[in-house]
């Protein structure tokens, strides 16, 4: 655990410098910009996001008026983790599950750093972990050694079951971080309300075995979820053609939900430094200042 924790301070650390140098002037918060609560309202203006008008006063035929929003000091961030068995695919200690695991644990510690309220939910096709909301460093360490210890009950997904359940839990509007290679179905509904209600960020973990299998002929695949062993020709063009469209358009088809739904998307290989990416996506968060 104490080398987890080394790696994880290392990578905050050139987090935290790249927002620092990026973003002149004062320090700037990594997760800027969904903490708001209702303050006032006033006139419409050109260019006002038509999401912000409150439809309630405007009816009363005085005009049509905007609800305005202060931020608040202490921001709320919940994770999602995708712990389910199609997650266990990678080189060893490189792992979809491994890298996933990182990123949870990176942004927890740097959020409560921040001195946020922090909570958690692993999930399968069940809750296999919830831990409560809260804030300082032993709730920290509570955290990450929650999620590096998890070992899943049950190796299925439903994608669905999770998004529901965070839905119902949060009340208050969120910053909340998915993190999951999204092999699953018909998950896009409860998606979508859950970008409608919080602050959403979708990391979608992937590894080049499933876009990119070597040609070996007529192999075992095991399906990690089921356990069932499928036998199937790795060097036809239909088996190629099912592995584009079960990955490739899948892939393509949740980046435009998200981009559809306000919902911040990256992209992170197993195989590459997911460091820079996280950087990027908060920049354009800092920039944007998003007000949800």
């Amino acid at each position: 655990m104490k080398d987890i924790l080394k790696k994880l301070r290392k990578y905050e650390i050139r987090i935290r410098k790249a927002l620092n140098s990026h973003m002149q002037g004062d320090y700037h918060s990594i997760f800027k910009g969904s903490g708001l609560e209702y303050d006032d309202i006033r006139s419409y203006q050109y260019g006002d996001d038509i999401r912000t008008i409150d439809w309630n006063v405007s009816a009363k035929g005085q005009g049509t008026f905007v609800k305005t929003f202060r931020e608040e000091k202490e921001q709320n961030v919940f994770l999602i983790l995708d712990v389910s068995a199609s997650q266990e695919i990678g080189t060893k200690g490189r792992q979809k599950m491994d890298i996933s695991k990182e990123i949870s644990a990176l942004l927890a510690m740097s959020a409560i750093k921040e001195n946020s309220q922090v909570g958690l939910i692993c999930f399968s096709d069940q809750k296999e972990k919830y831990v409560k909301p809260g804030k300082g460093m032993k709730h920290s360490f509570s955290l990450v050694n929650e999620i590096f210890k998890l070992v899943p009950q049950s190796k299925k997904t439903a994608l669905s079951k999770a998004f529901r359940f965070t839905n119902q839990l949060l009340k208050k509007k969120s910053i909340v971080i998915l993190i999951s290679d999204f092999i699953d179905e018909d998950y896009q509904h409860d998606l979508k309300g859950l970008a409608h209600k919080h602050d959403l960020i979708a990391i979608h973990i992937s590894d080049i075995r499933e876009t990119r299998f070597p040609n070996l002929g007529i192999i075992p695949i095991e399906d990690k979820e089921s356990g069932r062993t499928l036998w199937r020709n790795t060097s036809s063009r239909e088996f190629r053609k099912i592995l584009d469209q079960t990955h490739g358009q899948k892939q393509a088809d949740l980046e435009q939900f998200c981009k559809r739904n306000q919902t911040d998307y990256i992209k992170i290989q197993t195989d590459e430094d997911y460091v820079p990416k996280l950087i990027k996506m908060f920049k354009v968060r800092n920039k944007a200042g998003k007000s949800g």
